[in-house]
Formats: structure tokens, sequence, C-alpha cells
């Protein structure tokens, strides 16, 4: 598989899981407690851990052939 076409099949994968991250995410937001420090840290661990799952993909886009 070229170069390109795993990039673009990346581009694709991470567009698509980051809407359904970002849906997941502002859905499950309704159930955290409105306190400050409960949504700070709701919102931050939601905002950094998106990028686990990423990394496979990323790495796979990039790799040689």
């Amino acid at each position: 598989m070229s170069a390109r076409l795993r990039k673009l099949i990346g581009l694709f994968g991470i567009l698509g899981f980051l809407m359904l991250y970002c849906w997941a995410v502002a859905s499950l937001g309704a159930f955290v407690p409105e306190h400050w420090a409960a949504q700070l840290a709701y919102y931050g661990l939601a905002g950094v851990l998106w990028g686990v799952p990423i990394l496979p993909l990323i790495t796979w886009m990039n790799r040689g052939r």
C-alpha cells in the first residue's frame, strides 16, 4: 500500500474517530457534577486521552514501505 493511500485512509479514520469522540465526551459531560473541579478533571482528561487511540493509527500512517 502506498504512503499516500495510507495517509488518506488515516485522515478519514482520524476525522471519524474525533467526531465520535467529541460526541461521546459532550454526551457524557452532561453527567459530570456541576462542580468546577469535577468538570476540570473530566474535560482535562478527555482533552488529553483522545490521543491514546490515535497513536497507533499515526504510526501506521507514517510507516515506511
